[in-house]
């Protein structure tokens, strides 16, 4: 069943717009304006939770005031409040090319240490040989912050701090082998981008958790850079990048994993005999007492992962949790632990992601959560009341909210009633909720709410539209849900030119992504200038979630299983037609754009429909045999395996279909995208005689273009859409 569809009307799109018709102004953007740092968004008021939880600190233009939400009073911070210190934490980082302990603001603590983090000291120089044997990286502090390991050529080395000793952990890594250290498709697709992080501390500090990857059955790509620095000057030719790079149904690095003890300095290997060789690590951690590793643990295509404890003295493995579907698992998040040595679990064995509470061995005590909705992640838990907080998608997927529910499945309340995106903090206790909120259509509201009912207990302040829209012509986001061909609700919104009259043709501006449950439409306030200079040009501008990128839960997203391109394409043509039948969308001059996955999406619409006369397709995924293996093979399988799939999904063996216009980009040095997805593509579309191509290659651009040629880009896509301004055949 799908969520029931919320009815929109043009009435409604002319009444948004003509709420700001007061308060916009009449000036007109220029492309220039585009890129400089204009405000669609007024000050937001200044409000936090004070260091005793209890009371709101609200900055009253020089005065601070705390307000107490349980009575409603209000009165001047105290000369001896404490201040809202943000924690510290032991961190290492590479400095000078040695391994430092320093203490940095561990408020927001980053998925690993950077060379950037502000130390509050100088720290303590761990290493002292400087680079000089190799580069050291991947510097993590151990326990109480008594040992720090690293990783320097592949190997990994353990250092006691207050004695200086090292203890190299491996000695046979190298260029084919690397330990503690993750390489680009793990990084990639498993663990987050730029996070290359390959070993992991017990709580003590005791034992090492680390990840080998042998790269040698991983075919490698070559990243060519045509200007290098000193390029005419001092340097003639070309500089080679070579990188390990897994494609579609190429081999996989074959991961192992040891536990390192510190005490003996013994090394124990993990048994992972019972799994294929090929088995994806995706997850390590230990469980709160550390006498036990935890590993998620997934199959290459990914269609189950198993969460599976280690016993650290024998390498043991017993397994405790799988999770299968008929499309694909997503790697699994952490356990949530509890005092009682039970944890909560989520999972999307039902098709939606929901609470699950598990005694360890993987025993489930119950289902906490249940519905066609889902737990999008878990916020906060009181053990004592038996109470979790989590964001959801009950009351919306466009939307950010805040729920609360008992261990025991009942008493779900949403505490954050409406439409819009909530950015939300609860009180120490729980009672009341700090929350920021804002819509569509409504810019952000700075309000404390009831943590039982949701109720509002005070507004703290309203911001604005903001400058910028005081003084342009401003174009409102309007919301929309539309049918698509077989009735299901797409999740949309749109706007119009702010001259905007019924009965007249306007062409129509699309820019997508819609790769898998990675939503663009968003229920909230944010605007960019450039799409108000589009507007303003005339414009009709159209964003949409598809099925497959709705946020709704994994029964939507794996619409697209196997056959990426074919269900997106068919939505996004059902949403243009929505809108060429009630917002005066010209069929004739329709253009969609995109980046990476939307850059696929862009050259795929106009290879496979007849209703766009423009396609921008930036750094696109043009046949997926051409992009890794572990991203790929989640959504297509393999090539072997799903041969039609990989064919229907194809840029490159429809290009004799060619419609419209189509302008490819592309960064010469992307080592994500390869820019051989374009040259295969444009190869094909010459063969097939196709004239109406255009292409821009940005020379030192990787996947995203290079700052120095940005503006560049966006102005030679603008100069496409141009085109569109004047109605078709003039």
């Amino acid at each position: 069943m799908t969520p029931p569809i919320r009815s929109s009307s043009l009435l409604f799109a002319v009444l948004a717009t003509a709420a700001f018709a007061a308060a916009q102004g009449t000036e007109k953007l220029t492309f220039g304006d585009t890129r400089k740092p204009l405000q669609w968004q007024g000050r937001i008021p200044s409000a936090a939770w004070a260091a005793d939880g209890k009371h709101v600190e609200i900055a009253e233009m020089k005065t601070v005031v705390w307000f107490d939400p349980a009575t409603g009073e209000s009165r001047k911070k105290p000369a001896n409040a404490a201040p809202v210190a943000a924690p510290l934490r032991k961190t290492a980082v590479v400095r000078e090319g040695d391994v430092w302990l320093v203490e940095t603001s561990a408020e927001r603590p980053r998925r690993r240490p950077r060379n950037g983090d502000a130390p509050t000291a100088d720290g303590v120089r761990v290493t002292s040989d400087g680079a000089g044997p190799g580069k050291k990286e991947e510097a993590h502090v151990g326990g109480d912050g008594s040992v720090v390991s690293f990783v320097r050529g592949n190997d990994l080395f353990v250092v006691d701090v207050a004695t200086k000793d090292v203890w190299q952990v491996t000695a046979d890594g190298g260029p084919e082998l690397f330990h503690g250290l993750l390489d680009w498709v793990y990084q990639e697709e498993l663990y987050g981008r730029g996070d290359f992080q390959g070993h992991w501390w017990s709580g003590n500090g005791k034992a090492l958790a680390f990840l080998s990857l042998d790269e040698s059955p991983v075919r490698e790509f070559t990243v060519v850079d045509h200007v290098p620095e000193g390029f005419l000057e001092r340097e003639r030719g070309v500089q080679a990048e070579v990188t390990n790079y897994p494609k579609a149904g190429d081999p996989n690095p074959f991961a192992r994993l040891t536990v390192a003890h510190r005490d003996g300095k013994k090394l124990v290997p993990v048994d992972l005999s019972s799994f294929p060789k090929d088995v994806l690590v995706v997850r390590v951690g230990w469980t709160p007492d550390d006498t036990r590793l935890l590993v998620t643990l997934q199959d290459r295509i990914q269609t189950w992962a198993e969460l599976v404890a280690v016993d650290p003295a024998t390498g043991a493995v017993t397994k405790w949790i799988r999770e299968e579907s008929p499309t694909w698992v997503n790697r699994p998040e952490p356990p949530t632990w509890l005092a009682d040595g039970t944890f909560l679990w989520l999972s999307e064995r039902t098709g939606y992601q929901h609470v699950y509470h598990f005694e360890q061995g993987g025993k489930l005590v119950r289902t906490v959560t249940a519905g066609e909705w889902q737990v999008r992640t878990i916020v906060r838990v009181d053990e004592a009341r038996k109470l979790v907080w989590f964001e959801g998608t009950r009351d919306g997927a466009t939307g950010r909210h805040l729920y609360r529910i008992g261990f025991d499945g009942q008493g779900l309340v949403c505490l954050t009633p409406g439409v819009g995106t909530h950015e939300f903090t609860l009180s120490a206790d729980g009672a009341f909720v700090l929350d920021q909120w804002s819509a569509m259509d409504q810019p952000p509201v700075v309000q404390v709410l009831d943590g039982g009912t949701g109720a509002v207990v005070k507004e703290i302040g309203r911001s604005t539209a903001g400058d910028a829209a005081a003084k342009y012509a401003f174009a409102a986001k309007q919301r929309l849900t539309i049918a698509g061909r077989d009735g299901y609700p797409l999740d949309a919104c749109v706007m119009l030119p702010p001259d905007w009259k019924e009965g007249q043709k306007y062409p129509v501006f699309l820019p997508t992504y819609s790769g898998p449950d990675a939503p663009t439409v968003r229920d909230e306030w944010r605007h960019s200038t450039y799409s108000q200079f589009l507007a303003q040009q005339g414009f009709v501008i159209l964003q949409v979630n598809v099925r497959s990128a709705s946020g709704r839960g994994q029964v939507h997203t794996g619409t697209c299983y196997k056959q990426l391109g074919v269900q997106e394409l068919k939505d996004l043509e059902d949403a243009v037609d929505h809108v060429v039948a009630k917002f005066g969308g010209d069929p004739a001059r329709v253009a969609i754009s995109g980046w990476s996955y939307g850059g696929f999406m862009a050259a795929y619409a106009l290879t496979h429909s007849t209703k766009f006369a423009l396609g921008l397709a930036g750094a696109g995924v043009h046949d997926w045999q051409l992009y890794d293996s572990i991203y790929t093979e989640r959504y297509m399988q393999t090539p072997e395996m799903n041969p039609a799939g990989y064919r229907a999904s194809s840029v490159v063996k429809a290009a004799k279909d060619l419609r419209g216009h189509l302008v490819l980009l592309h960064g010469s040095m992307d080592d994500n995208v390869h820019l051989q997805n374009t040259m295969q593509l444009l190869w094909e579309l010459q063969r097939a005689g196709k004239q109406a191509v255009e292409l821009m290659v940005y020379p030192r651009s990787r996947h995203g273009l290079h700052p120095e040629v940005s503006e560049h880009g966006q102005e030679f896509q603008w100069l496409r859409l141009q085109r569109l301004l004047a109605p078709a055949g003039k």
